[in-house]
């Protein structure tokens, strides 16, 4: 008898060796892939060696002026924060490879680390290994793309800090913080930590880590500040909200241009810098309705956090002057941190954000000179993953702020007679 109860954990147990056995299959299959069309980015559909260039060139070229101990302060393409210099220096951790062999492989590992810690907490009590699953079959989503970024390194803090803040809201917080030193958006996944004292423990580590951290790299290198000069001289983006407005103003006759400056096509002529204000004015009322969220919320889950995190990014990336194709992966990330929970209400937002990578590879690096042109091709391209975007963030708001919210006493079910054990009492 005792043999025949044991049967269901021991098939279980099969039943998550096969899954992870297959999501490994997976990762090193499609990665291959990833990396094939990295090594032939030089093909027209690919980018003509577009995407390569920013680590073998640009990533390069900081690397060594990083390396004289100062931040490249005159470099109007310098717009992170100073925990990027650890980042684009750690190819010199492999010595034996070139700059660019060392930043990807790198950076496949840290790819790896992402997707075994969404495994390690989808096979939980109460857990799923969905969003072990999204990741891997998502970011090849994005071609070769993630790999010539420093976007994956980003994301993993955040998916590390918000994997961790169960178990250690200090580990969480400190995580995040190093996050967002690296870019500042990582930040933002400590905004749905449970009140009380978990979000005393998680913020009170996140800003003595992050001052920490930033007296370190102060005293490492000159010049730590430079790049909030250079980010606060960035314009509108072409593949944003207000750049996919600007551009479609070209065919009602508007005389802007696209031009190549602070590290990306951006639109010069009148009332560009009206748009730029109005995305940072929509960015600070995503910020008071995250606040609103927080302040209203009564009602916690053990997903809450990841669903917060989801969509405060969401909120933030579409209100943004930029959103380079990299912004993906963090969404990617977040929303597989989602899946990871039986609890979450982000699903439906999941396959948004999974249909606008699709677009977004599209636009670029594909046909990206289409988009680049303001063409009606380029023009529809970017309306259509605006436009995913935009449905992703207000489904992932609404679905945040009704999950947060307390059931009303009537709405509580009923019992059912008929379903109630032999022996008890209708309520009636």
């Amino acid at each position: 008898m005792s043999a025949f109860r044991s049967m269901p954990s021991a098939l279980a147990r099969a039943s998550t060796r096969h899954r992870l056995l297959a999501l490994t299959a997976a990762w090193l299959l499609t990665r291959a892939a990833m990396l094939w069309l990295l090594a032939h980015d030089t093909r027209p559909l690919l980018g003509r060696g577009a995407v390569a260039r920013e680590v073998w060139k640009l990533y390069h070229h900081w690397y060594t002026v990083l390396s004289h101990g100062a931040f490249p302060a005159h470099d109007t393409l310098w717009q992170y924060p100073p925990g990027a210099a650890p980042v684009l220096l750690s190819p010199a951790l492999l010595p034996g490879l070139t700059y660019f062999q060392g930043f990807v492989a790198l950076t496949l590992a840290v790819d790896a680390v992402i997707a075994l810690a969404l495994a390690r907490a989808g096979t939980r009590p109460g857990r799923s290994l969905r969003g072990a699953g999204y990741w891997t079959l998502g970011l090849p989503l994005l071609l070769h793309v993630p790999l010539a970024r420093y976007d994956i390194q980003v994301t993993a803090f955040a998916v590390l800090s918000l994997l961790a803040l169960r178990r250690s809201p200090r580990a969480g917080g400190a995580l995040a913080a190093l996050g967002s030193l690296v870019k500042v958006w990582p930040a933002l996944v400590l905004l749905g930590v449970d009140r009380g004292r978990t979000t005393r423990s998680a913020w009170t580590w996140a800003a003595l880590a992050g001052a920490a951290a930033a007296l370190v790299l102060a005293g490492t290198f000159r010049n730590p500040l430079a790049f909030a000069r250079q980010q606060g001289g960035r314009g509108v983006q072409i593949e944003s909200f207000g750049g996919t407005a600007l551009a479609l103003a070209t065919h009602a006759g508007w005389p802007g241009r696209v031009r190549y400056q602070y590290g990306s096509l951006e639109f010069t002529g009148p009332h560009v810098a009206a748009v730029a204000h109005v995305s940072l004015a929509l960015s600070a009322a995503a910020f008071a309705l995250l606040l609103w969220w927080r302040v209203r919320a009564r009602r916690w889950t053990p997903a809450t956090p990841y669903d917060a995190a989801l969509s405060a990014v969401l909120l933030f990336t579409v209100t943004s002057r930029v959103i380079s194709p990299q912004y993906m992966i963090w969404l990617l990330g977040l929303a597989a941190v989602c899946l990871t929970s039986r609890q979450t209400t982000q699903r439906p937002v999941a396959v948004l954000v999974a249909a606008a990578c699709l677009v977004s590879v599209v636009a670029y690096p594909t046909l990206y000179h289409l988009v680049a042109a303001c063409t009606w091709t380029g023009c529809v391209l970017m309306l259509v993953r605006n436009g995913l975007l935009a449905a992703a963030a207000v489904l992932s708001f609404a679905r945040l702020w009704r999950s947060a919210k307390p059931l009303a006493p009537h709405t509580q079910p009923e019992p059912d007679p008929r379903r109630l054990p032999q022996g008890t009492l209708s309520p009636s």
